[in-house]
């Protein structure tokens, strides 16, 4: 007897709000992986001038920028998200239209606090 089968990544249709849930739970990965990274940074202090002047070429570096803005994003996404969810917490915003309003507010507002303080880090 054929049954049907679930569907599946290469049939299944993408929805906004199946992309941001899994985002959700990568950004919140990534941000343990840019706390270490931070981790390094702060305890490279401690163990002298040299090893400080190694984290520092590091973070300076396009390849550490990259890894700081990543960060970054994922900190914004997060946090904005997480502001979301915390209204669906309450109760509110579980209609269809609001669920896609405030995630295409959670994807701008990620934008542009990160590139606000990317802009504010590279002028000052």
């Amino acid at each position: 007897m054929k049954r049907p089968i679930s569907p599946h990544l290469q049939i299944y249709r993408w929805q906004l709000t199946s992309v941001m849930s899994i985002l959700h739970r990568m950004t919140g990965v990534s941000l343990v992986f840019g706390t270490l990274l931070l981790s390094y940074w702060l305890l490279s202090a401690a163990f002298g001038a040299s090893a400080f002047q190694t984290a520092h070429d590091l973070l300076t570096s396009w390849i550490g920028y990259l890894l700081l803005i990543g960060w970054s994003l994922a900190f914004y996404y997060h946090l904005a998200n997480g502001i979301r969810h915390l209204f669906w917490d309450m109760g509110r915003g579980f209609e269809l239209r609001h669920v896609y309003r405030s995630g295409w507010v959670v994807v701008f507002t990620t934008i542009l606090l990160t590139v606000l303080t990317w802009v504010v880090v590279f002028l000052c």
